[in-house]
């Protein structure tokens, strides 16, 4: 039997994946209406390259697999420069608004299940079925999705959990990184709120060309550079003793959280004043940060095996889009309302859909396309990685646990 599979190197992945990201960020520059509904310019690139591997694969009977070993550690660099540019203090602040969100979280998981499991009834299926395309591939993403297949499939006798999940993880991906943006500019609109304009980023510049043109230095890149590399060995060394502890983390936590240290012990050892000396260092974060952020969502698009949608397509996509629907209703008049009613809240709103159908990595680039057009907001930036990447998946598999009885 003939292999029909070709096999991208890692280098050349790598590099169409930066080629792939400049045709976004130039379709972006090009046309008007994507900057208008602030859509992420990763998924422009990410999803031309998913389209064409899966017409490679319905036309030519060729399937496209890239090797994307570099893309985790992407996101650990990324997550290492948020940690580098938070103060503590605006960390204790969003302590009330954290666990309002994580409260709404953990609601929408439940009513996430409930349609699932509804839908499900619906076609014939089991009910169970039902919650692989909840938030098991949902909220959970597709590490949750690895993780209770088997146990599916094993207790439950649900054979094709896997497929579900899969399907379910790469519809709400796409869907997440769509959402978002158009979210957030709708409601800065229709309430009329006043944008911070702060261009001080948690990641990338600002589209304005006067503050875009911000002078950089070889230093400002090597010193952060520096930094992240430092945060990244303490993020492993914190993982490790957590393990060593019985607590299992995402790595991407640990380094948010060693960049959250090293930020703040600087800062209490040395003195604010003397910060200034390296202040240079927070544009070359922003700069890295917004490169890494990109070139890991691209090479998480591109690497969408869309032909896997096949044999369940159409209880997929109906159940996929009643969720993008009730996710767009409960975040206009849910979330938006509970955390405030501010440019704040129209930030995280615009993460929200990462939270609810993505993966942290979607919310932040939702919430980075909207604060570069109109400003930092610095509380949101500390909130929604912090409660998507811990406190959600161990709400997530609470639930999970008790709506399944697995």
């Amino acid at each position: 039997m003939q292999d029909n599979t070709f096999h991208v190197h890692g280098l050349v992945s790598f590099t169409l994946a930066i080629m792939l990201l400049f045709t976004g960020k130039s379709l972006v520059q090009r046309y008007e209406l994507l900057r208008r509904y602030s859509i992420p310019e990763p998924v422009l690139g990410g999803l031309l390259c998913a389209a064409i591997t899966a017409v490679l694969f319905f036309a030519l009977d060729i399937e496209v697999s890239f090797d994307l070993e570099v893309r985790d550690a992407l996101l650990l660099y990324f997550f290492a420069g948020i940690g580098l540019k938070s103060d503590i203090r605006n960390l204790v602040k969003g302590g009330r608004p954290l666990l309002i969100l994580l409260l709404l979280a953990s609601l929408f998981i439940v009513l996430q299940n409930l349609l699932g499991m509804g839908v499900a009834s619906g076609f014939g299926l089991p009910a169970k079925a039902g919650l692989m395309l909840g938030s098991v591939s949902l909220t959970g993403g597709v590490g949750t999705t690895l993780a209770w297949a088997p146990l599916f499939s094993e207790r439950l006798g649900i054979d094709n959990a896997m497929e579900l999940g899969i399907a379910g993880n790469t519809v709400g991906l796409i869907a997440a990184c769509c959402i978002g943006g158009p979210i957030a500019n709708h409601l800065i609109r229709r309430h009329s709120l006043t944008p911070s304009h702060d261009p001080n980023l948690e990641v990338g510049v600002p589209t304005s060309e006067a503050t875009a043109t911000t002078p950089m230095s070889y230093y400002d890149v090597l010193w952060a550079w520096m930094w992240l590399n430092l945060a990244l060995m303490l993020g492993h060394g914190i993982n490790l003793l957590l393990l060593n502890s019985g607590i299992t983390l995402p790595a991407f936590v640990s380094c948010l959280m060693a960049g959250i240290l090293i930020h703040n012990l600087m800062l209490g050892a040395i003195g604010s004043h003397r910060m200034k000396q390296w202040s240079g260092a927070g544009q070359g974060l922003a700069l890295i940060s917004d490169i890494c952020l990109g070139m890991f969502l691209t090479m998480a698009l591109m690497g969408l095996q869309l032909w896997q949608l096949g044999g369940v397509l159409a209880f997929v996509l109906t159940v996929l889009t009643l969720q993008v629907l009730l996710t767009v209703l409960y975040t206009v008049l849910v979330v938006f309302r509970c955390m405030g009613r501010n440019y704040e809240s129209s930030v995280i709103a615009s993460g929200f859909g990462g939270i609810a159908l993505g993966s942290t990595a979607t919310a932040i680039v939702n919430m980075t396309a909207v604060t570069q057009r109109h400003g930092a907001a610095h509380q949101a930036f500390i909130i929604v990685p912090l409660v998507c990447g811990f406190f959600i998946d161990i709400a997530n598999a609470l639930i999970i646990g008790l709506l399944s009885g697995v």
